[in-house]
């Protein structure tokens, strides 16, 4: 594996890859890598000749009252874990290489319309943050294909949005969610749960399989939704949403009960730690 540390270290690196004909993939992340990680970088392989993963904790994503400086930095580790997880490029670039005018200073990506609901709602500026840093990344990169997780499912619409919108040549993959055997979805912010609380945790999956299996049965989803948040509630969380919503554009259901693609979504806060999942819902 090469560690590139800038973006001139990383197109020597890459130039004569692509000039060989070579298919890249590519896998963004923030570091603290776990096995949903390492999944991603199998899907890259599958589907390119070189796989590119970067680590860099994205400080335009974080809100004022959420700690930039408290997410959790592993990089020795994290490189361990990518060099046996089959990446062959590792980018660790520094928040100078990707914004020279500073962080407040930079030129900003934003993606209207579906960033303005759930996640985009209760985390104001969080989406622009994650389109402009994807954007840096994919025109350092220069990938062919690049792999996100289905578990940050409102980020993958997003991206694949500003993808289509700004006419990138790449292809986005959506990675099945990986989960624990209590089916809580693997996720870095997982370590902050004590080992009660992370048995609890697995209440999130089931309640999104209720909801599938509810609105499958033709029950009206306002009292699906109802019965996710209180069944989430007395397991010792404080629910930021449990809704159900179209998923190509995350718009609300048709009234009228028409089959449509649904995905069930949910965030939710365990003491300070706040986790969120999703299940695609199959059309009756």
């Amino acid at each position: 594996m090469r560690t590139c540390v800038s973006p001139a270290d990383l197109r020597a690196v890459l130039a004569p890859l692509r000039r060989e004909g070579r298919r890249v993939g590519f896998v963004p992340t923030m570091g603290n890598l776990h096995a949903g990680h390492y999944s991603l970088l199998a899907i890259a392989r599958a589907h390119a000749d070189v796989v590119v993963a970067s680590v860099f904790v994205n400080p335009t994503q974080f809100g004022p009252n959420e700690d930039f400086a408290r997410y959790p930095r592993t990089p020795e580790a994290d490189a361990t874990g990518l060099a046996g997880h089959g990446c062959d490029v590792l980018f660790l670039p520094g928040v100078d290489d990707l914004y020279p005018f500073g962080a407040q200073g930079s030129a900003k990506v934003s993606v209207p319309e579906i960033t303005d609901v759930l996640e985009g709602a209760i985390r104001p500026g969080h989406f622009d943050g994650v389109a402009t840093v994807v954007a840096k990344l994919f025109n350092l990169v220069q990938p062919d294909v690049a792999v996100f997780g289905r578990k940050d499912y409102q980020q993958l619409l997003v991206i694949r949005r500003m993808v289509r919108d700004l006419g990138y040549p790449i292809e986005i993959i959506g990675a099945p969610i990986v989960r624990e055997s209590n089916g809580l979805a693997m996720s870095s912010r997982n370590q902050y749960l004590d080992a009660a609380q992370r048995e609890r945790a697995g209440t999130i999956h089931a309640a999104l399989e209720r909801m599938r299996a509810a609105v499958l049965e033709g029950r009206a989803i306002a009292d699906v939704e109802t019965e996710a948040a209180t069944t989430l509630g007395h397991a010792g969380f404080v629910v930021d949403y449990a809704t159900l919503r179209n998923a190509g554009d995350l718009g609300e259901p048709a009234a009228d009960g028409s089959p449509q693609d649904l995905v069930a979504l949910i965030a939710a806060r365990m003491g300070t730690t706040r986790l969120i999942d999703n299940l695609l819902v199959n059309p009756a």
